[in-house]
């Protein structure tokens, strides 16, 4: 999970695995690794959910926590219009040291105005 700072991508994570909602801000530092176990297709599936710290730029986001991912969430708040332009450079990012992966952007903070 990529994005910018406080688009609250741990917790999306926190809810996903746990489900427990906080709304309270906790910053990442550096990358939180969580697993759970999904079923697709009648298969489980080992999920690992790397959520990455939050950064304004994503130069220098180190390229081995990119490496040997399956696919990306690039989270945008939908308050804020900077974290759209965040996830452009985040893509190129992605592509450029993991090649073409999934992308998939989750728009957060839809509720809020």
């Amino acid at each position: 999970m990529l994005g910018t700072f406080s688009v609250d991508k741990t917790s999306l994570v926190r809810q996903f695995v746990s489900s427990i909602f906080d709304d309270k801000y906790l910053t990442t530092v550096g990358v939180k690794i969580d697993k759970k176990i999904v079923t697709a297709a009648d298969k489980d599936i080992s999920l690992m959910l790397w959520d990455l710290a939050g950064e304004d730029t994503y130069n220098s986001i180190k390229a081995s926590y990119l490496r040997g991912a399956s696919g990306c969430i690039i989270v945008i708040d939908g308050t804020g219009p900077k974290t759209l332009d965040v996830a452009r450079d985040i893509i190129q990012l992605v592509t450029d040291n993991i090649g073409d992966v999934p992308i998939v952007i989750a728009l957060n903070k839809a509720d809020l105005k």
